[in-house]
């Protein structure tokens, strides 16, 4: 079976976040941990499973896994597997993906993939205990976000971003408490509109690259702010990634670029 490990949110190689992607044939999902045994053994954030549709919503069903379990919404993953489609030349502009959030699509063109996503209104709530010390910064707020089940963290500047220096285990702690996936941290930005990092030990993922979904947060909690739909969003981890964004309504469109980095056969 033919695997691929593509670079999401990214204008080169070895920047933005990667991805697994297996294209199958149409047909039956292999079994569940035949997939997760594949995500684990590639060992990125998330690996994409996908097939042509068989409910007649969409065109392609899709899936994504954590080196430890499945996930409902993946936003790299989605831009590199909209990627893998169009480069064997199997999607040519806009495509639709059936998924455990419901229809996405994406729209193929020359100056990057665009993602249409649901929209993940933050609502303010008290910051956790042991927040802080995990995170080694000092929030000023915290966010709900509701069904993309992250907590929203707003920090004093990009410094503190940057200054982050994560505790895994006590920010575990909190997220397997409060039954989310991660913490997204963020302040306004000095080069871009915004920037963050996000962080999901309890998830299988201690520090994520580039975090698609989690913009959908973002992208409603900054326009308020910033008094703009359009924004550009920079996620400030070591290989770093540029999410161009735009709130409509109940919807978040994000852009970026994907370049595939290794193409091979998975033999098991």
């Amino acid at each position: 079976m033919r695997i691929r490990v593509v670079d999401a949110f990214a204008e080169r190689a070895f920047v933005g976040n990667q991805a697994g992607v297996c294209v199958l044939d149409a047909g039956d999902w292999p079994d569940e941990k035949w997939m997760q045994a594949v995500a684990a053994e590639m060992n990125h954030a998330e690996t994409a499973f996908v097939r042509p549709s068989t409910g007649g919503e969409a065109d392609w069903d899709l899936r994504w896994f954590t080196p430890t379990n499945e996930v409902v919404l993946c936003g790299h993953a989605t831009l590199a597997t909209a990627h893998a489609l169009a480069t064997d030349g199997k999607v040519a502009g806009k495509t639709s993906f059936a998924t455990l959030s419901g229809i996405l699509t994406a729209e193929v063109a020359e100056d990057g993939i665009t993602l249409d996503f649901p929209v993940n209104r933050p609502i303010g709530v008290d910051v956790p205990d042991g927040l802080a010390a995990a995170l080694g910064v000092e929030p000023l707020e915290a966010y709900d976000t509701g069904e993309l089940r992250d907590l929203l963290v707003v920090v004093r500047d990009e410094a503190a971003v940057r200054a982050v220096v994560p505790d895994f285990d006590a920010i575990a702690a909190v997220t397997t408490r409060l039954k989310l996936r991660g913490v997204i941290v963020t302040a306004a930005g000095d080069q871009y509109d915004f920037v963050s990092r996000f962080f999901a030990p309890g998830s299988g993922v201690p520090e994520d690259p580039v975090t698609g979904s989690a913009h959908t947060g973002l992208a409603p909690y900054w326009g308020d702010r910033l008094g703009r739909d359009e924004l550009v969003g920079y996620q400030a981890s070591a290989r770093g990634g540029v999410v161009r964004v735009r709130s409509s309504g109940d919807r978040v469109l994000l852009t970026g670029q994907a370049i595939t980095v290794l193409d091979g056969q998975l033999l098991v």
